[in-house]
């Protein structure tokens, strides 16, 4: 996934731990942090808005989804009618972030 993303020209790859997240690192690899309801955050959710060229940062969450406390706040938006998993929704969350930055496609009013 990483080396997907870093071939069509996403800028920044963040890892996270979501409360239903399977993977847990621990204190020495984990770093603290919480999600910014400010600066264009917004969070990969089914049934989401569509995403358009305010998003700067798209959260992709673990495949048991988002808790409604890791969602209070935040907007979402959605990658397509069908439900991905992690992965994928990170390269297809990458390509659609891309494309609106690079012009290639318009964002739809």
């Amino acid at each position: 996934m990483v080396q997907k993303l870093t071939e069509m020209g996403v800028d920044r790859i963040l890892p996270l731990t979501a409360e239903r997240s399977v993977v847990r690192w621990d204190d020495a690899k984990a770093a603290v942090g919480h999600l910014s309801t400010a600066g264009g955050v917004v969070m990969a959710e089914p049934g989401g808005d569509p995403v358009d060229g305010t998003v700067r940062v798209l959260v992709v969450g673990p495949e048991g989804g988002w808790t409604v406390d890791e969602l209070a706040g935040h907007r979402t938006v959605g990658l397509g009618s069908t439900v991905l998993r992690a992965e994928a929704a990170a390269i297809a969350a990458g390509t659609l972030l891309t494309v609106l930055r690079d012009g290639r496609v318009a964002p739809s009013l």
